[in-house]
């Protein structure tokens, strides 16, 4: 983790100075960009995930950048200076770039507007970075940097964000979800990836607006499902789920784990019980030969949805769950077939 965040109190412009040369630093790859932006009028920022990764201490891979360009003008700049483009996201105000081994995600400023019925939203283009960042996820991801110069942003308070290890939204957290309610499995995500908390009303609006996911295809919701299972701690992020109750619109079968035990019939937590599984299955990845494998995961949390169907009270106050393995197996096949796994993910955690 970057020594920036061990520093105690709120960044004075000496440590956002620091800050600029540790992303100068740790990004060289963005400045000549950032220069061509300038040399033609418009300006240009590293934004997101690269700059938060950067004080966590990891390298990113790829760039995200921000612009006042619309996309026809980033496509004219950026002419004979890219090796290569993708336009895929255009209609979203996204133009990828390749130059030599760096890739570039370059957007246009948004200020779009969504529909309460769609999560897709209307595309409209801004002209301001601040309202631009104000619009985006968490707050850890709402930091930027002004390129050639590597001037930080941070409007929003991310950094401080990152130093307690918390996730919070720009602005309130009920306007950020039911923009976008897909942000709601999101929040559980990050929490995985990054091991960070969720702040209090973030989690309060995470159940408020969880039926919201309602509106959010089964493969969006996949899509989040699949990256939170191959995070670093799943079992944290499906536990921010199940507390929040979201997990009972996307894992229901999870949330019913947490059965109670009466003071005559004793038996384990099997929800704490499978978040264990999971994690000691993890743990035993590597003596495998294996690296984020989604089907041994999604078996190990899944291995023991079956006993709440099949819990029955014996004699001596002992507890039994006969063919819980075989209801078990049904139940996968369903939810995941209903989440549109791959039909090959289906068969396998299911067997």
């Amino acid at each position: 983790m970057s020594a920036l965040l061990s520093m105690a109190v709120s960044m004075s412009n000496e440590q956002r100075r620091a800050a600029a040369a540790l992303l100068r630093e740790q990004v060289p790859a963005v400045a000549g960009i950032g220069r061509l932006f300038a040399r033609h009028g418009y300006e240009l920022a590293l934004v997101g995930g690269p700059v938060r990764d950067v004080f966590l201490g990891a390298r990113p891979a790829d760039f995200d950048l921000a612009t006042n360009a619309t996309p026809d003008q980033v496509l004219k700049i950026t002419s004979g200076w890219a090796d290569k483009t993708w336009t895929v996201g255009i209609a979203f105000g996204t133009i990828g770039l390749r130059k030599g081994n760096d890739h570039f995600e370059v957007t246009t400023y948004r200020s779009e507007q969504y529909d309460r019925t769609s999560r897709r939203p209307e595309v409209q283009y801004g002209t301001s970075l601040e309202d631009d960042l104000s619009r985006r996820d968490f707050t850890v991801n709402a930091m930027a940097a002004r390129l050639p110069g590597y001037e930080f942003t941070d409007p929003f308070g991310g950094f401080d964000a990152l130093r307690e290890r918390v996730l919070r939204t720009p602005g309130p957290p009920e306007r950020s979800f039911g923009d976008d309610p897909l942000r709601i499995l999101r929040a559980a995500r990050f929490a995985a990836r990054l091991g960070f908390a969720v702040a209090p009303e973030v989690r309060a609006a995470m159940t408020d607006q969880a039926e919201r996911l309602g509106i959010v295809s089964a493969e969006r919701i996949t899509a989040e499902l699949t990256k939170l299972m191959l995070a670093p701690d799943p079992a944290l992020g499906i536990d921010v789920l199940v507390q929040t109750e979201v997990a009972e619109q996307v894992l229901p079968e999870v949330s019913r784990l947490r059965m109670e035990a009466d003071e005559h019939h004793r038996h384990k937590d099997v929800y704490e019980h499978s978040l264990t599984v999971l994690r000691q299955a993890i743990g035993l990845e590597p003596r495998y030969g294996l690296e984020d494998d989604l089907v041994v995961r999604l078996a190990a949390l899944l291995h023991d949805i079956g006993k709440p169907q099949t819990r029955t009270l014996l004699p001596g106050g002992r507890v039994a769950f006969h063919l819980h393995e075989v209801v078990g197996a049904k139940l996968t096949r369903k939810r995941l077939t209903a989440l549109r796994f791959p039909t090959d993910v289906v068969k396998d955690v299911s067997r």
